[in-house]
Formats: structure tokens, sequence, C-alpha cells
């Protein structure tokens, strides 16, 4: 059977002000190169697209690496056409300054006033141009409302799936080597996973998109030895192979 081909993107984005300065977020590309490396292990061919981070490449992954929101979409709509699934895991920022200043601003014009303006919605861009088979999998990063946001961006970029999880709590999400997220189907229908560390998650949503992709009955395995007990899990396929997640609080 002809390997899945799967273009990831991971990482945040720079906006430059100067430049010295610019306009980013905490995103640190783990949950990204998780997915990268967990589709790779099963076989899946990966693109990486990147935004700047202190991670290494995963082990024989191509990394294109990016740094502004407009150097994102130019990689990502190249490699797009060639991709059976997109997971857009970067964190794009979603404005730039509408000018950008050739040398450093000085501290003398603290008084300065900063427009800006929005980025390319690189998601919804590529989603209207997906051919039949082809899936799009975003994701959502909210500090309130996550899911009725996640759902509303679902729907407004006709995504497949998309991966919602909060943040700005401690011990998940940026930065985190943890997390705990949402996945929601084009159908409505949800699955939780979690909280567990991101390389576990990262298998997890490979294994479901895989059963989706190739309609093979895979039997999920469990989670890492080294995760601790009241994090193990079991999953079932139902029928209709959504997953049904049932928390196993064996001591």
């Amino acid at each position: 059977m002809k390997p899945i081909r799967c273009l990831i993107t991971a990482g945040p984005t720079r906006e430059h002000l100067d430049p010295v300065r610019f306009l980013s977020n905490p995103s640190s590309g783990k949950m990204g190169y998780a997915l990268a490396a967990a589709a790779a292990a099963a076989g899946w061919r990966v693109d990486l697209v990147s935004g700047p981070v202190a991670l290494p490449a995963p082990k024989g992954i191509k990394v294109r690496r990016v740094e502004t929101a407009a150097e994102m979409l130019a990689a990502v709509e190249k490699l797009f056409p060639h991709c059976d699934v997109l997971l857009m895991a970067a964190a794009v920022s979603d404005f730039r300054p509408k000018k950008v200043f050739a040398h450093k601003v000085k501290k003398n014009r603290a008084g300065l006033v900063v427009q800006f303006e929005p980025t390319a919605d690189i998601l919804k861009k590529v989603a209207a141009r997906k051919r039949p088979g082809q899936l799009v999998v975003g994701f959502a990063a909210e500090t309130r409302h996550v899911e009725a946001y996640a759902r509303r961006k679902l729907k407004e970029k006709n995504l497949d799936y998309i991966v919602a999880n909060r943040v700005g709590r401690a011990g998940a999400g940026f930065e985190s080597d943890n997390n705990a997220v949402i996945l929601i189907a084009r159908d409505g229908t949800r699955a939780a996973f979690g909280p567990a560390k991101k390389t576990e998650l990262a298998r997890q949503l490979i294994t479901h998109l895989q059963i989706q992709m190739q309609g093979k009955e895979i039997t999920p395995v469990g989670p890492l030895p080294s995760d601790p007990p009241f994090l193990k899990t079991i999953f079932k396929l139902t029928k209709s192979r959504d997953w049904r997640l049932e928390k196993s609080n064996r001591r």
C-alpha cells in the first residue's frame, strides 16, 4: 500500500517590528515535532515546516525552516498538493505590524503607536483547495470557550478535524511537555485525549488518523511505560470508527 504522505507545521511565527523586535507567541513546537516523529514511526512520508524553535529535527525528516506567516504560507502552498493529510499544528501569528522599521527603534520613541494588519489565513486558504480524500486537520489553542471556538473554526475553515486545547495554564499547552486535547470531527463527534505527554498524544492522534484514512482495523497500543498509572487509558474503536476514551484508574 502506498504510504501516507503527511505535511505538518510546527512552532510559532515571528512578525518583525524592526530588526530586533517581533510579535510572536510561546509555542515551543513540541507538539508538531512529536506528530512528525509519530507519523514517521508509523511509516508515513513526512514534510515538516517549522517556525523558529529550539528543537533538533526528528530523525529522518527534512525540516523546512521559516520565520514569518508569509514564509510559512509559501512553504505550505508548495507542499500541500502532494500530501494526503495536513496537520496544521503551528501557532501562526494572527497579526503583523503594518510598518516594519529598517533599523532598531530607539527607546526615546516609547510613545510610538504601532498599527497591525492580519496575516494570511494559511489554513483557510489551503483547505479551500483540498481534493477528495485529502484530510485537513487544524489546531485551536484557546484560553476560554475552547470547544465552542474550535467548532466554529472547524466549520468556517472547511476542516475535517480540529484538535482543541486550553492554553495559558501551568503544566499544559505552550512550552510544556504535557497536554490534554479534544479531537472534533466534521460530523460533530468528539474524543478527549490526555492529560499525557505530547509524544504520547501525537502517537494516539496519528493512529486515529491512519484508521480513518486507510480503513484499517488497527488495535491502538496503550500508554508508554513511563506514564504514571493514573494516566493509563483504554481505547475502543466503535463500529463507526470513532474513538471512545475510557479512564482506567488502575493502581
